[in-house]
């Protein structure tokens, strides 16, 4: 499942997500739930269908001795919460995830390949020009690190 693109969206006073319809058609028939990540770069929130996180996140090893930095990567989980999708498309967001990152309630949501991401508005349109510019150049050194598959 491939997202591309971007919308206008705001959240609204009871902290709810309305998934826009060009990302919710992408989903497979019946698929509602998605895991929220908050994450520190950008703070922004990304949003994963449960088809694409779970086989992700269980693909990390698992050990019974693990290291300091395995251990820490494990208690990131406590971070991620899954976010049930009601019959209009909605998801409701937690205010600990929304105060965690700093999110205001107008926000542009991204297709990111294959998840979503959630940015304050004003942050991403300020940034867009630069990222547009530094595109081709972030393409090319993805290619010679074997990054990307044709």
């Amino acid at each position: 499942m491939l997202f591309t693109g971007q919308a206008e969206i705001t959240i609204d006073a009871k902290q709810r997500l309305a998934v826009p319809s060009k990302y919710r058609n992408r989903l497979p028939e019946g698929e509602t739930t998605w895991y929220c990540v908050p994450w520190p770069e950008g703070s922004i929130l990304r949003l994963y269908p449960a088809s694409v996180y779970e086989p992700l996140a269980l693909r990390l090893d698992d050990s019974l001795t693990a290291g300091s930095d395995a251990s820490k990567i494990d208690q990131s989980f406590s971070f991620v919460e899954p976010l049930e999708m009601d019959k209009t498309g909605r998801v409701r967001l937690l205010k600990w995830h929304l105060d965690l990152v700093g999110m205001p309630s107008e926000v542009m949501v991204i297709g990111a390949r294959n998840r979503l991401e959630v940015h304050a508005r004003d942050v991403w349109r300020a940034s867009m020009v630069d990222r547009f510019r530094e595109m081709a150049a972030l393409y090319e050194r993805s290619e010679r690190r074997g990054e990307t598959q044709a």
